[in-house]
């Protein structure tokens, strides 16, 4: 039988491949999700068809081409999250030709498709003064000022990733000594990470009134938004804003390093890990990262260390010759002479 109905391949890709076969964590299938969404928007405001009328003898390369690009100038997305469409489609079609060999052809010519080259963009990240003061910034004589002392102050201290953070639950946290918290990462991967004194009473206190607050069990969300909903991205960037923005009103703009993310604090921590004397491979398990390759990036933008570490350079004694070129006439014989000492 010819499996040719785009939208039964798409079914079972979402409710079966990903979850079942792949394995995949939830991010990453609405992630995937997202780049379909997209997708379909796509051909039913360019072509005029529906999703329900999508079949796969619609879709060419040179559509997915035109897709992605479509994207870009549409939708305004960046290169990064145009490469990030492209590698769900590529999934998607793999998993099309071992389903549909008749769409073979096809498929072969979408893995073929390259990713858009993009240039490395610099990483940012704050000064320690400079984390010392956006920490200081947050109002902790209101409630959701210290909620967000804590959100920003954990957010550093953890190097966790922003769905990380999201995703904290009560019984992850662990404010006795040894004080800890369990991250849950990329790929389903989870991570155990030291916290600070400091860190700890932040989140033992924070967590104390929480629970007063609104009564929990072991299983809730470490963080909750104003409507006590799960908290998004978008959420979490628009508290790091909020604080950045204030260090700018209070006179404190030397100290953002530039258009700034809540990744940014995980930059941070990383590269004061590594001013601090932290080995890379040990930079690379707290980050979370499966290959020391990706941390060695913070080495590199490291300028202060790499400028330290020239100037204390074991300094080896050259000793300077004067040749005096003009005073002989005899340019063969100059250079006969220089070589034959």
């Amino acid at each position: 039988m010819k499996i040719n109905n785009f939208s039964l391949l798409m079914t079972t890709f979402f409710s079966k491949y990903l979850p079942g076969q792949r394995n995949l964590s939830t991010n990453t299938i609405d992630s995937y999700r997202t780049s379909f969404v997209l997708f379909l928007e796509y051909y039913s405001s360019i072509f005029g068809i529906k999703p329900d009328r999508l079949q796969m003898k619609d879709i060419s390369q040179e559509r997915v081409f035109s897709f992605l690009d479509w994207i870009e100038k549409e939708r305004n997305c960046c290169i990064s999250t145009r490469n990030q469409r492209l590698a769900a489609l590529k999934s998607f079609f793999a998993y099309v030709a071992t389903k549909s060999p008749e769409n073979l052809m096809l498929c072969q010519q979408i893995a073929a498709i390259p990713q858009k080259r993009t240039s490395q963009k610099s990483l940012l990240y704050f000064s320690p003064e400079g984390t010392e003061k956006l920490l200081s910034m947050p109002d902790i004589s209101t409630w959701i000022g210290r909620r967000d002392r804590a959100i920003l102050v954990l957010l550093y201290d953890s190097a966790a990733r922003v769905q990380e953070l999201i995703d904290i639950t009560e019984i992850d946290i662990r404010t006795e000594l040894p004080s800890t918290v369990t991250l849950f990462g990329k790929g389903r991967k989870t991570r155990t990470t030291p916290l600070s004194s400091t860190t700890a009473t932040i989140i033992n206190s924070f967590l104390s009134e929480k629970k007063h607050r609104f009564p929990s069990n072991q299983d809730s969300l470490l963080f909750i938004n104003s409507r006590g909903g799960k908290f998004t991205r978008v959420g979490i960037a628009g508290i790091l804003d909020k604080y950045v923005k204030k260090m700018k009103e209070n006179g404190l703009s030397e100290f953002v390093p530039g258009p700034v993310s809540p990744h940014s604090l995980r930059h941070s921590k990383a590269v004061h890990l590594l001013r601090s004397g932290v080995p890379l491979i040990y930079i690379r398990d707290f980050l979370g990262h499966s290959s020391v390759t990706t941390t060695e990036l913070y080495a590199t933008i490291d300028s202060e260390q790499k400028r330290k570490a020239i100037e204390n350079a074991i300094q080896i004694p050259i000793q300077e010759t004067s040749i005096d070129w003009q005073a002989d006439k005899d340019l063969k014989g100059w250079l006969i002479d220089l070589c034959s000492k």
